[in-house]
């Protein structure tokens, strides 16, 4: 059975979409798991009873508990907003692969009967 140009430009096609699809929900995990570190700082932050630190360029400095819990919730909220857009993007992609390994599905498939005949 030849594989026609076209099928192979959807072939390639889709393995580009499936590679792409792969970096989004790693990058989704990365960010999933910092937003796990972040509200577990909140939970520390808020039994936190006196002197609170948090690290800056390799360096432990004192800062006051409301500063540091308005600069972890500002992160959060940015982080939910990128994994948000992340899960939009991965959405649209799982569609397109899906919609594309079905046409390539069917190409093969009218080859095939094709080849038999």
């Amino acid at each position: 059975m030849e594989i026609t140009k076209e099928m192979n430009e959807e072939i390639q096609e889709l393995q580009i979409l499936e590679h792409n699809l792969h970096e989004l929900i790693m990058e989704k995990q990365s960010f999933q798991v910092e937003l796990n570190e972040i509200n577990n700082a909140i939970e520390e932050l808020k039994k936190a009873a006196g002197d609170v630190y948090k690290m800056l360029g390799g360096i432990m400095i004192q800062a006051s508990p409301d500063s540091l819990s308005k600069e972890i919730l500002e992160r959060k909220k940015v982080l939910e907003l990128r994994i948000s857009a992340i899960e939009k993007q991965e959405k649209l992609a799982e569609e397109k692969t899906e919609k594309l390994r079905k046409k390539i599905s069917s190409s093969f498939s009218e080859k095939n009967k094709d080849f038999r005949s």
